[in-house]
C-alpha cells in the first residue's frame, strides 16, 4: 500500500499534530514496550487493545515518525496470568531498553506493573485500567481511561434514573481488584442517591456456575443487578440468570466490553446495558474515520479497548514530541502537562493524579451488537 493510499495517516496525523514528512529514518528506532493479555481467559480484552495499539504505531510510522525516528513496538503477552506481568515488565525495561511502557487493559496487572515502571522511572500509560490504586502508585504512572470513582457513580445514576432501580443486588468478584474497587464506589454513589443495596454476593474470576447467588439473588426481589467483572464471567451470569427467570435488568461496566460477551452470552445478553469509553457511533469526523480505518485493516468494529489502545499511543507520541526527547523525566513531564488533547475517545486532559479526564458513554446490546444509548457523567 503506498504511502499516499493509507487512510488513517491523515486521520494520526491530524489527532497527533504531526506534519506529513515522509523519512528515512537514518536514526535508532524509538522502542515502546507493551504488556497485553493476547491469551488467557481475558485475551479478547487484551488483543483488542494490541489492534488498535499497532494500528496508532504504524499510522504514526506512515506519517513520518517522531523526531525523525520511526516507532518500533515491542510486545510482550501477559497471558491473563498473575506473576507474568512482573516478568514480561522487567524484560521489557531491562533488555529491551523501552522508554515507555503502554499496558495493561486489567486493572490487577497494572498494579503489578506499576510499581517496577515508578522505580525504573519508566513512564507507563494503561489504556484502560480503572482501579484508582494504579496511577496512585507514583508520578510516571499514567492511564487514557476513566476511573472508578467516576465509572462507578456513572452506573449508579444510570441505575437510579434510566432503569428506575431502587434496589439493586451486586455481583462481585472478590478475586479482581478492579471488581471490588467498582462495587465500592458503584454502592456509595447509589446509597447516597436514594437506592438500597439489598444484597451483594462473591464468586472468583475463572467461576463457571453462579446458580446459587443468582438463586438467592432472585429470593431478594431487586430491581436491577450490577456485576462489576469481567465479560467472561458475565456472560455466563446473565444467561444462567435467564434460564432461573430472571427477566430484571442486568448491567455491567467497561470491563463487558468485548465481542466474545455476545458470542458467550448468546441471545440471553439482549437488552444488557454496559459502561464505555466510547461508541463507534458517535457521529464525529475522528471517530468515522477512525472506526473506517479500523475495519479496513482488521474486518470488525473496534471497541473502547481498541480506541484506548490507539489513543495511548498518540498520547505518548504527542509527549514525545512536545518533550523533543526521549528521556524519560523530560517524558513524564510532558505527559503530565498533556491538556485538551483530542483523541478518538475525546478530549483527554491528564490530571494532578495522571488520570484522564473524560466523559462515560453507556451502551446496550441490541440485535447481537453494542448500541449507543446516551453519554453520562456521574
Amino acid at each position: 500500500m503506498s504511502f499516499q493510499s493509507r487512510f488513517p495517516v491523515a486521520l494520526v496525523a491530524a489527532l497527533a499534530g504531526l506534519t506529513f514528512a515522509p523519512s528515512l529514518f537514518p536514526q535508532e528506532p524509538i522502542k515502546i514496550g507493551q504488556f497485553a493479555s493476547l491469551t488467557g481467559k481475558e485475551a479478547s480484552l487484551g488483543q483488542s487493545s494490541n489492534k488498535g495499539t499497532m494500528m496508532a504505531i504504524d499510522d504514526l510510522n506512515a506519517a513520518g515518525g517522531v523526531l525523525g525516528r520511526p516507532l518500533l513496538l515491542v510486545t510482550e503477552d501477559t497471558q491473563s496470568k498473575p506473576g507474568e506481568t512482573a516478568t514480561v515488565v522487567k524484560k521489557l525495561i531491562s533488555r529491551d531498553k523501552v522508554i515507555a511502557l503502554l499496558g495493561e487493559v486489567a486493572s490487577s496487572r497494572s498494579l503489578e506493573a506499576a510499581p517496577i515502571a515508578q522505580a525504573a522511572k519508566v513512564p507507563m500509560i494503561s489504556p484502560a485500567s480503572t482501579n484508582p490504586k494504579v496511577t496512585e502508585t507514583g508520578a510516571y504512572i499514567f492511564r487514557t481511561c476513566f476511573i472508578d470513582p467516576f465509572q462507578g457513580p456513572v452506573m449508579a445514576r444510570f441505575a437510579r434514573e434510566r432503569l428506575q432501580a431502587k434496589r439493586v443486588a451486586l455481583l462481585v468478584s472478590n478475586s479482581s481488584a478492579y471488581s471490588i474497587g467498582l462495587a465500592k464506589f458503584f454502592r456509595e454513589a447509589f446509597v447516597a442517591n436514594g437506592g438500597t443495596i439489598v444484597l451483594e454476593q462473591k464468586y472468583s474470576e475463572g467461576d463457571k456456575d453462579f446458580k446459587a447467588q443468582l438463586t438467592a439473588i432472585k429470593a431478594a426481589g431487586v430491581d436491577a443487578v450490577f456485576n462489576p467483572g469481567y465479560y467472561n464471567e458475565g456472560a455466563l451470569i446473565v444467561r444462567q440468570a435467564r434460564d432461573l427467570g430472571l427477566t430484571l435488568p442486568i448491567f455491567g461496566a467497561d470491563s463487558w466490553e468485548a465481542e466474545a460477551l455476545i458470542q458467550l452470552g448468546g441471545k440471553a445478553m439482549e437488552g444488557a446495558y454496559l459502561c464505555s469509553h466510547y461508541s463507534p457511533d458517535d457521529p464525529s469526523p475522528r471517530v468515522q474515520n477512525f472506526v473506517a480505518a479500523y475495519k479496513k485493516r482488521f474486518g470488525s468494529t473496534p471497541d473502547s479497548n481498541a480506541s484506548l489502545g490507539y489513543d495511548s499511543v498518540l498520547v505518548l507520541v504527542d509527549a514525545i514530541r512536545r518533550a523533543g526527547t526521549t528521556e524519560t523525566g523530560a517524558l513524564r513531564e510532558a505527559i503530565a502537562t498533556t491538556r485538551d488533547f483530542m483523541a478518538v475517545t475525546g478530549k483527554i486532559t491528564i490530571d494532578s493524579e495522571r488520570n484522564a479526564s473524560k466523559n462515560a458513554v453507556i451502551i446496550q446490546v441490541k440485535n447481537g451488537k453494542f448500541e449507543f444509548v446516551q453519554s453520562m457523567s456521574p
